[in-house]
């Protein structure tokens, strides 16, 4: 599955409005089967219980042409906000392998209630693609920062390139790398900077993203044959810091007679 979605990594996007999508409709079937993978990916935190629900999208306040929402729900724990991001973009991508378009929608809401003890956190909207030239054709003419902007230290080819790719609110690409023999993954905000999200919800966000970030993040290591040993650290949405500290990565290098440290 890992493999997979790496490679959904290069195909998906994010459809604003699904619009000249075609008119097939999401089975009961794919609908069962979202259920069933969710449960079997990999969460960032075990300890932090989550769910999903789908539901039309009429019962949200998302009007952008998608025949479902999936809504994420989450206890609330420390570290909750990036491991439903991680979660999330797991199903994101494997959605776009079953030919299932997405949309994160960060203002999402619903008539839903709690999910046991469960909250909501956050919704994509989806839609059946019927034809794959919808889809991203050329990943790299995404508007997104360079490398040399997310990453400080020297860079890890098949990673550093690609993780810059990750979908983030209001493509705010909150993150930062540095490379000092391990891998620190920090929550950055460019101070006075927040694009159009409200001042009191852009750490909310960003840490939904930086979940995505590390999705990204753990796909292109374990393509590209490197082994890790991965450290979380809290983030309490600080706003007043430049840079939080989300994750850190040891890392193996391959040798004839195994990984070693590196």
């Amino acid at each position: 599955m890992n493999n997979v979605l790496y490679e959904m990594i290069f195909k998906r996007k994010s459809f604003h409005t699904f619009r000249n999508v075609g008119n097939e409709s999401i089975s009961k079937d794919e609908l069962n089967d979202m259920q069933s993978a969710y449960s079997d990916f990999t969460p960032l935190n075990p300890g932090i219980k989550t769910a999903i629900r789908i539901v039309p999208e009429k019962q949200t306040n998302c009007k952008r042409g998608g025949e479902y929402c999936v809504l994420l729900y989450s206890e609330k724990k420390d570290g909750y906000l990036q491991n439903i991001g991680y979660l999330g973009e797991q199903l994101d991508l494997y959605l776009v392998s079953r030919s299932i378009g997405t949309l994160w929608f960060g203002i999402g809401k619903t008539k839903e209630e709690p999910f046991e003890d469960m909250e909501f956190v956050i919704m994509f909207s989806i839609r059946k693609i019927s034809d794959d030239s919808k889809y991203r054709k050329d990943m790299f003419k995404s508007k997104r920062k360079s490398v040399e902007e997310i990453w400080e230290g020297e860079q890890i080819p098949g990673v550093s390139d690609i993780v810059r790719f990750a979908p983030s609110a209001c493509n705010s690409q909150p993150w930062l790398v540095k490379n000092n023999g391990e891998l620190s993954v920090y929550r950055y905000r460019k101070p006075g900077k927040r694009g159009i999200m409200p001042a009191d919800k852009v750490s909310f966000y960003n840490r939904i993203d930086i979940g995505i970030f590390i999705c990204f993040m753990d796909l292109c290591l374990r393509h590209n044959g490197v082994g890790f040993e991965k450290t979380l650290y809290s983030d309490a949405g600080d706003d007043d810091k430049e840079l939080v500290l989300n994750a850190k990565y040891r890392l193996y290098r391959y040798s004839d007679g195994g990984y070693e440290h590196g």
